[in-house]
């Protein structure tokens, strides 16, 4: 299993997703894969630096969603962010957009992110 985090960044109860040109091409919460020795948190940051030119705050750990891709098994570790820098920039992705919560189940999301979005939607942001 591989250990994935993903970004919960919330302004004005809006949430940030992005979307990859890649096989799977729907919206996620953004982060990335765990890379060994590094915490989640180290993850988040560096990811979100690397793909959208960010620094974060990483906060609370608000939930997991584990998933059995075709090619792959996960464990996505979602974590609040709190954005200390700006506009994000899609460096790898193909969009991003800030998407009012109440509108996540209009999204495509990858199936490991819907399990996660269904936490946040039941949270009082």
């Amino acid at each position: 299993m591989i250990d994935v985090t993903a970004a919960i960044l919330i302004e004005d109860d809006c949430v940030f997703l992005a979307r990859r040109e890649d096989a799977h091409r729907g919206w996620e919460f953004p982060g990335g894969k765990i890379e060994p020795g590094e915490t989640p948190e180290a993850c988040l940051r560096r990811e979100l630096e690397e793909e959208f030119s960010i620094a974060v705050d990483v906060g609370e750990f608000i939930g997991e969603s584990i998933y059995a891709y075709a090619e792959r098994r996960i464990r996505l570790l979602a974590y609040t962010c709190c954005n200390r820098t700006g506009d994000p920039v899609c460096n790898v992705h193909a969009e991003c957009r800030w998407v009012p919560v109440a509108d996540l189940p209009e999204y495509d999301l990858l199936p490991a992110d819907i399990p996660l979005a269904r936490l946040i939607a039941n949270r009082t942001w």
